[in-house]
């Protein structure tokens, strides 16, 4: 008796690239994500081993798609920059993203923000950072041990990673690179472009003006000296020494 079995089809785990939720609940929420997100992606842009993402799920264990996060903001030092449809760490050589943040939505509540501070206690987080642009409240954890222990005062607080200084100036945030500059919004970003092209403008005008006033003034004198060259050669033709 011959006994015919079904080969095993090996399943296949998907991970989605999206977990169907909105990247912001309102425009405020939406410029902080984007400020934070190209702040740190422009501060580490000559650092090719540095990756910075937005609103990108990650999933830290492998054959297990449920349990994910996706941050408003991460930072994995030690990764490639490139396109990724998501973070799966087991393909990141096992590199969890050391800094994270998240920036409230009057939609958040406090259960949800305890489940993200256990995940990202949980799954290798080194630094956490919470923003609140409608109360202007900002908060911070930083890894000691297998805990994030939340930072007293943010105020004047230095990344230990990226060493951007943090602050408050009123409700918004203040976020300083090492260099001192501020980190700046896309419109920000664009008036301060504008505004260096029109001063070269302005600076290439005025340099254009000075080297055609230079010019005349060269004419100005070339016709003098011709002049007076002229006169001199007559006054010799009339016997007189010019120089008398």
């Amino acid at each position: 008796m011959t006994v015919t079995t079904s080969p095993v089809t090996e399943q296949v785990i998907v991970y989605p690239d999206s977990d169907r939720q909105p990247m912001a609940d309102n425009t405020l929420q939406f410029r902080w994500i984007v400020t934070i997100q190209g702040g740190f992606d422009a501060l580490f842009r000559d650092r090719a081993d540095v990756f910075v993402a937005g609103d990108l799920l990650w999933y830290p264990v492998e054959g297990e798609p449920k349990i994910r996060r996706a941050p408003d903001a991460l930072i994995a030092f030690g990764r490639p920059k490139g396109y990724r449809g998501s973070y799966k760490q087991w393909q990141e050589d096992d590199i969890p993203p050391q800094v994270v943040f998240e920036v409230l939505s009057p939609g958040n509540t406090a259960a949800e923000l305890i489940r993200k501070w256990r995940f990202y206690a949980e799954y290798g987080v080194e630094e956490y950072y919470i923003y609140d642009p409608e109360r202007g409240e900002l908060s911070g954890w930083l890894r000691t041990g297998p805990l994030l222990a939340e930072i007293e005062s943010m105020e004047g607080w230095v990344s230990p990673r990226t060493g951007v200084r943090f602050g408050l100036e009123g409700a918004d945030l203040v976020l300083l690179r090492p260099d001192g500059r501020r980190f700046a919004s896309y419109l920000e970003v664009v008036a301060a472009q504008e505004a260096a092209e029109h001063a070269r403008a302005e600076a290439e005008t005025a340099r254009d003006a000075a080297e055609v006033r230079a010019v005349q003034a060269q004419h100005e004198r070339d016709a003098a000296e011709a002049r007076a060259a002229r006169l001199a050669e007559r006054l010799r033709a009339l016997g007189l020494d010019p120089e008398a």
